[in-house]
């Protein structure tokens, strides 16, 4: 008899002949998960247990595994031979002692001896002359006993299981670059895209010594949070303090940020080319700040031609304070250093410009030579 973590995968049993590069994918992420803990990773119908691990880290192991994107459910149970003797032993090791429930069977090995109800029907017998104060419900128990007899001569026992992310295994949907601000949205925006299984690398812009060292520590905080569901998280940060103070300049003041986004989206497809990115990801949301009208998102995708994805345009603030909670990156968010864009920020900012005032103003610029000027400043991290 041995102490197992049984996990169950998500949406990877619906890709057909795909489905073996989702599961090759899967398992090695699940291996990225456990570095450090001394285990055994093996597949079987449908699931994958964890094994042979050291005393006492089952919780650990569960944890970890729960933040990787294309778990459906894991539980902590056991892993023992299939004769009803061993399986008794083992059910009474994860069944409640005294409260409601019931046991329910599944026989992937369909030449067992007894139907899934008979071992039901005589495991559940036994529990209740083990413990007196056990009474069943079928309907609505408190606890259910879960046995699960294999094909090779052995069954799993547990109690319930416990929700995981679900998703596709990241890595499955090819690369992403999110530009990533200090704020509560672009963190759950890339959350959102490696839950869809794309590989999400970051990028931030500071303006140092407008923006302080403090802001920047708490994009590299957001991004080792992030980390814990993208596995591996490279962060790019770029210095755009020169093209702040050209265009604060040189244009109309109304136009600071819009103009310094489409300078972002340009700095950032010329990064993305160079390193094999996909696409652009972003965390605007439709009507949420004076850059992120219908014109205004207009205007950044003029500059670039890679895709820019904005998973959560359709969401309200709440909506997305919620998610950032349930992660873990709303407290970090939160910290009170600014970011780039409140750098010269003007007091009535263009809702809804007009393309073609946007490029006459911009004609004012050396764009081609701030753009090299910001990528010259990039420096780099890995978590």
């Amino acid at each position: 008899m041995e102490k197992v973590v049984i996990i169950r995968y998500a949406e990877i049993h619906l890709k057909g002949k795909n489905r073996g590069f989702f599961e090759h994918v899967f398992a090695d992420n699940l291996e990225k998960s456990l570095r450090g803990i001394r285990h055994e990773l093996h597949r079987t119908s449908g699931r994958w247990l964890v094994e042979k691990f050291e005393e006492g880290r089952a919780e650990e192991i569960a944890e970890r595994v729960s933040n990787v994107f294309g778990v459906h459910s894991y539980s902590i149970g056991y892993l023992i031979g299939s004769s009803m003797e061993e399986i008794f032993e083992g059910a009474k090791l994860v069944a409640p002692t005294s409260g409601t429930f019931k046991v329910e069977t599944h026989r992937a090995y369909k030449k067992y001896p007894l139907s899934s109800m008979e071992i039901s029907a005589e495991i559940g017998g036994r529990l209740l002359e083990t413990f007196p104060a056990l009474k069943v419900d079928v309907h609505t128990p408190q606890n259910t006993v879960y046995i699960d007899v294999r094909e090779n001569g052995t069954a799993l026992v547990f109690c319930g299981s416990e929700e995981g992310v679900g998703g596709m295994p990241v890595g499955t949907s090819g690369k992403g670059l999110l530009l990533i601000s200090g704020g509560i949205d672009s963190p759950v925006a890339g959350y959102m895209m490696a839950k869809r299984g794309m590989t999400v690398e970051l990028l931030h812009f500071h303006s140092y010594p407008y923006t302080n060292e403090g802001a920047k520590e708490k994009v590299v905080t957001l991004a080792k949070i992030l980390s814990k569901y993208t596995l591996v998280t490279r962060l790019t940060t770029v210095k755009v303090t020169k093209l702040q103070e050209e265009i604060h300049a040189k244009c109309a003041p109304e136009l600071n940020v819009t103009l310094l986004r489409r300078f972002m989206f340009r700095i950032a497809e010329s990064f993305a080319r160079a390193h094999g990115y996909q696409c652009l990801v972003t965390g605007e949301s439709l009507g949420q700040v004076a850059s992120q009208t219908i014109e205004g998102m207009t205007s950044s995708n003029a500059v670039v031609t890679l895709p820019v994805l904005r998973p959560l345009v359709g969401f309200d603030k709440e909506e997305i304070i919620a998610r950032s909670r349930k992660i873990g990156t709303y407290e970090t968010s939160i910290l009170p250093f600014e970011d780039c864009c409140t750098v010269f920020l003007p007091e009535h900012p263009a809702i809804r410009p007009a393309l073609s005032f946007i490029e006459e103003e911009e004609k004012k610029l050396d764009v081609d030579a701030l753009v090299e000027e910001a990528l010259s400043t990039a420096e780099k991290v890995t978590f």
